[in-house]
């Protein structure tokens, strides 16, 4: 059997995934929380892990250097990344929001100006509305823009809202929510499909368990 790559993010969506994994039988022993490594191979000798930048997920799949991956609908959304999407695996889940100051009312301003991590989502989500902003690219601490005047709005993932009632923000408009996605290669899907879709299908028999047993069926 060929040697399938699995790009993961490090951190809580990683040890999720690895979770997943090892329910249906790839273990990674020699991975640790605190491992600066970013190579692995599994147990039985199959599969190998890549550690890479979670905004980068679906660049490494995308090219090749991984034929399958984990990563959050929000940076598979930003990058553009050109994969196949084939499970909503249901964990990491959020949302993404228009947020400011109390009373503020995006109807109100002709002008728009919005602090966000994800200015290419931010376009496409108001340009298909038909409305033209202006985007300020930040790397983080986007809750100060509207407070120092940087912004009138933010755009943000939103999880329990609590950073933004600490910083006196409020959600002004829901946009979409997002959640962590299994994603595969085009190329690999088909040369080493033999490989890729038990894993494929085995990881949708959870899930789909799990939503069962969630909702109570």
């Amino acid at each position: 059997m060929e040697t399938i790559k699995i790009a993961l993010a490090k951190g809580r969506l990683a040890d999720l995934s690895l979770e997943l994994l090892e329910q249906i039988g790839i273990s990674f022993s020699s991975y640790y929380e605190k491992t600066r490594k970013l190579t692995f191979i599994s147990d039985d000798g199959h599969y190998e892990l890549i550690l890479v930048k979670a905004m980068d997920v679906g660049t490494y799949v995308e090219n090749g250097a991984a034929d399958i991956g984990v990563a959050g609908k929000d940076t598979l959304l930003e990058a553009g990344a050109d994969v196949f999407e084939v499970i909503d695996l249901g964990f990491g889940r959020c949302e993404f929001a228009v947020a400011g100051e109390p009373g503020t009312e995006l109807s109100a301003q002709q002008s728009l100006t919005i602090g966000t991590k994800y200015p290419k989502i931010t376009n496409d989500y108001f340009q298909a509305q038909g409305r033209q902003v202006e985007t300020i690219k930040l790397n983080g601490s986007v809750e100060l823009a509207p407070l120092v005047g940087l912004s009138d709005v933010i755009v943000d993932i939103v999880e329990t809202g609590s950073t933004l009632k600490e910083n006196n923000l409020e959600v002004i408009e829901t946009m979409l929510s997002i959640s962590a996605r299994l994603v595969v290669n085009k190329a690999s899907f088909k040369t080493k499909g033999t490989a890729i879709r038990p894993v494929i299908d085995q990881v949708k028999s959870i899930v789909d368990e799990k939503g069962r047993v969630t909702n109570g069926n």
